[in-house]
């Protein structure tokens, strides 16, 4: 953290499309709500390209978002939306002025990608946090926790309460988040955006999946050592998941629980962070944080 600063006002700051495509007029509640904070939205040119579902060719998608890594006044980069794309950008960018000039980077799901890079390359925090397509002009549980954020306006950088789940396993872990969407995750693994996981409390969440395909992330995290030695585990949404007409027979919480049965550290399910609209809560990754895990009564997640 002593090389972040929080946002001010006056600051500036940027939208980037690393992924999929957005338009105008879902951007505009967003700008307007960026606005209302104080800040300086910069809205960069071709931000609203389009090739199939992606906001541009991977050559524009990388330009855009390099010259905003690249610009010292710009202090933080909201990703508009997530979908897929920004791991056929990654590899061309050059995040050698971020580490001079480090800034706040924004977004969740396909964010993931920035997150895991910049954690496992560069060591800095990120905020893993609602995004402008999600962002529709009143104030949210998911909007307020990332302006408080950003802004430091709590004593503490996050305090995060939610119920207790029959699966936790109880514990106080003490150490930096790292982690994001399971997709994504998994999809780095072998890559030099792969997280080191060990002493860290990971978190994951995830979208549409199919339960057998949970299975298969999990089993593949963990064939590669990354739920060993970790200090934590936080579940958080696991939204909307499919089934095959003959049923895998587990739940994908008992599915992420069945990957981590043989280890000891604390685990705690349906916590507020993910695919959860409103309700997706900013977490800073790459910063310490204390996780207290409970069977009957509220978990809770803080800094510092």
């Amino acid at each position: 953290m002593e090389k972040m600063h929080f946002l001010h006002k006056g600051d500036r700051v940027a939208l980037a499309a690393p992924a999929r495509k957005v338009s105008p007029d879902e951007m505009a509640p967003a700008i307007g709500m960026l606005e209302s904070w104080g800040l300086e939205v910069v809205v960069p040119k071709g931000l609203y390209a389009e090739e199939g579902q992606l906001a541009g060719s991977d050559r524009h998608r990388a330009t855009l978002l390099q010259s905003l890594l690249d610009d010292p006044e710009v202090k933080a980069i909201f990703c508009c939306r997530g979908g897929y794309g920004t791991v056929r950008i990654i590899d061309r960018l050059d995040f050698s002025r971020l580490a001079e000039h480090p800034k706040w980077v924004v977004g969740y799901s396909d964010i993931t990608v920035l997150h895991s890079h910049i954690h496992s390359t560069l060591g800095l925090p990120t905020l893993h946090a609602t995004m402008p397509v999600n962002m529709h002009g009143e104030e949210t549980p998911a909007t307020r926790t990332m302006h408080d954020f950003l802004f430091g306006h709590n004593r503490d950088y996050v305090d995060h309460e939610w119920e207790p789940h029959t699966l936790n396993r109880e514990g106080l872990a003490q150490a930096p988040v790292v982690g994001g969407n399971l997709s994504i995750l998994y999809s780095l693994l072998g890559s030099r955006s792969q997280i080191d996981t060990r002493g860290k409390i990971l978190l994951i969440e995830d979208l549409d999946e199919y339960l057998y395909h949970i299975d298969r992330m999990m089993q593949a995290l963990r064939r590669a050592g990354m739920l060993d030695g970790l200090a934590g585990l936080v579940v958080g949404g696991l939204s909307d998941m499919h089934d095959n007409t003959v049923p895998f027979g587990r739940t994908a919480e008992q599915i992420v629980m069945e990957a981590v049965a043989d280890k000891h550290y604390p685990i705690a399910f349906g916590a507020p962070f993910g695919h959860l609209g409103d309700n997706n809560l900013a977490i800073p990754l790459g910063i310490n944080c204390t996780l207290e895990v409970h069977k009957s009564k509220k978990c809770r997640i803080f800094a510092p």
